[in-house]
């Protein structure tokens, strides 16, 4: 059986591999929303710029010197002094005074302006929103600014630009002579007003282009329903319990909202903040790839290597990452498959090792992980990222952990033995209670332990056993609502479990989910991640998520 069970497992890896030569390659990546807009004002006509009462109005940039600092132990420009460049004006800010400008004619946007070669130019309008677009009522609509510029375009919407990784265009650059897409409002009101800042540049820069900076479209699209999701099933509700009524409603749908991925991972949602919507990240272990998925419905890469970049990556199965998560201050942490360690993502972009070795031996594959409110971080290590699991040659710990990294991150510690796959892993809602599952088709069981005043477990007990259940799919990624109730993925689909440890019901969809993450600005979204899919389902109660201090700021800014 044991054997059996491996050779599962290598089935089942292969045909996460092979899955993408039968589908295509990924979605393609689109700018939101997607489809054909519902009504267009074109802000390089009179007509439309007369419509929401916007004024274009221009000016030239400057280079001109800087003092600035070299660069300090921090990584930051805080060590000696020295000279650079800036540029002048900076007029991205809501509050820019602009009313010296030059007022150019909308219908004179595509009038070649600046000084060619490299050059740079600011644009600058002022819109608002009318109660009607054609035949289009406004209000409660969708709005997106879209311009191209010839040759690159950053565009600041109400004075501000934000910065994150995986960016495709929108208020950064897009590409050669590419739209910018931006959306301005999702519940737009008559009257509403609008400042858009776009900055023109020149290019490509290192070309020393003989030519100048226009526009070569504008416009306003609203959009009364704009689409997000792929596609959308009812989901499969198997109803154990009249309890599951509460948590999962009756018309629940599962929407499909990117695919064709090798394999989805270890999901974390990243919360909102004044300067950009919340947004998903999740992990492709088998393609070495994080994922950022937008609300708008944008796929792109946050992070590529991800997990490995070693020379023999060609012989692993999963050497990316795998289960990641946020911690009190906001920054990412990731186990790293191919690697064997669990890094920490600061604001700077370098990486900090949390854990990699345990008693003077290579970590296995950290897999899943979750911080406790004290900033302790608890993580599985089971060998399935490894190319021959149990029986890869690299492997140097006689057994599957799961640790525990103090707060202050100078002690791992380990915590169980007692699983051969520690899987999926979560606290209690009052963190009285630890909860982790095991990847084994022999023992498909789910753990509970008491979690002691110093961190450490105590008086584990089987919580819940699903051996029996059909499929060879064994448990993977755990989560816990804020009643307590484990949502669990087992064969057949995501299973709900009580605090007590009854079955109240299983969700399924047009994938097997592996791993989840709670989304959405109230939590009650339930990201799946699932095989090949990215999906999602709305439930009644609200899920838990990492704790982070007030004001922390997320991964938007990376200087």
């Amino acid at each position: 059986m044991k054997r059996q069970w491996k050779v599962r497992r290598v089935v089942l890896l292969s045909l996460a591999l092979l899955l993408p030569l039968g589908k295509g390659v990924a979605q393609r990546v689109q700018d939101p929303p997607f489809g054909r807009p519902d009504a267009v004002v074109d802000l390089a006509t009179h007509e439309g710029a007369q419509l929401v009462k916007g004024q274009w109005r221009y000016h030239d940039v400057q280079i001109v010197d800087a003092d600035s600092r070299a660069v300090g132990p921090d990584l930051k420009p805080s060590g000696a002094p020295t000279r650079t460049y800036d540029y002048t004006p900076h007029a991205g800010g809501a509050d820019f005074d602009d009313s010296r400008w030059e007022t150019i004619d909308a219908a004179t946007l595509d009038q070649r302006r600046s000084t060619s070669k490299v050059c740079f130019n600011w644009y600058r309008i002022n819109v608002t929103i009318p109660e009607k677009v054609g035949n289009l009522e406004t209000t409660g609509s969708t709005v997106a600014f879209e311009i191209v510029i010839d040759d690159y375009a950053e565009v600041w919407v109400n004075g501000k630009m934000p910065r994150v990784l995986g960016q495709l265009g929108g208020p950064v650059i897009k590409g050669f002579n590419a739209p910018n897409r931006v959306i301005i409002t999702r519940d737009a009101k008559p009257g509403q007003q609008i400042q858009l800042a776009i900055f023109g540049i020149n290019g490509p820069i290192s070309f020393s282009p003989q030519n100048f900076i226009w526009i070569k479209s504008a416009t306003l699209d609203f959009y009364k329903s704009p689409k997000v999701a792929l596609s959308e099933t009812p989901a499969q509700i198997t109803r154990k319990d009249p309890a599951l009524d509460e948590i999962v409603p009756a018309d629940a749908k599962i929407e499909k909202l990117a695919g064709g991925f090798l394999f989805t991972e270890g999901p974390i949602w990243i919360p909102r903040t004044d300067d950009t919507d919340g947004f998903l990240l999740f992990s492709d272990p088998n393609n070495d790839v994080i994922y950022r998925w937008t609300q708008d419905g944008q796929l792109s890469i946050f992070l590529t290597k991800s997990g490995y970049r070693g020379m023999d990556i060609g012989e692993y199965g999963q050497p990316g990452s795998n289960g990641l998560t946020l911690d009190k201050q906001g920054r990412l942490t990731i186990n790293q498959h191919g690697n064997r360690r669990v890094v920490r993502m600061e604001k700077n972009g370098q990486f900090t090792v949390l854990a990699d070795h345990y008693d003077g031996k290579r970590l296995n594959s950290p897999n899943d992980l979750a911080y406790k409110s004290d900033g302790a971080l608890y993580f599985t290590d089971p060998p399935f990222g490894l190319p021959k699991f149990f029986d890869d040659p690299r492997k140097e710990l006689p057994y599957s952990g799961v640790f525990r990294v103090s707060p202050d991150g100078k002690q791992i510690q380990l915590l169980t033995t007692d699983l051969k796959g520690p899987n999926g892993l979560a606290f209690s809602p009052d963190e009285k209670y630890f909860y982790v599952d095991d990847w084994d088709p022999e023992k498909k069981i789910v753990m509970r332990y008491e979690v002691k005043p110093d961190g450490s477990l105590a008086n584990g007990k089987l919580f819940f056993d699903m051996t029996s259940a059909g499929g060879e799919d064994a448990l993977d990624g755990m989560k816990v609502d804020q009643k307590g109730n484990l949502y669990v993925s087992g064969p057949g689909g995501v299973w709900i479990i009580s605090p007590e440890g009854k079955q109240l019901g299983t969700i399924a969809g047009p994938e097997h989910p592996h791993n989840f993450a709670w989304g959405d600005d109230d939590g009650k979204t339930l990201y799946l991640c699932a095989q090949t899919g990215l999906y999602r389902v709305r439930l009644n109660i609200p899920g838990i998520r990492p704790q982070m201090e007030a004001h922390t700021p997320m991964l938007t800014d990376w200087k």
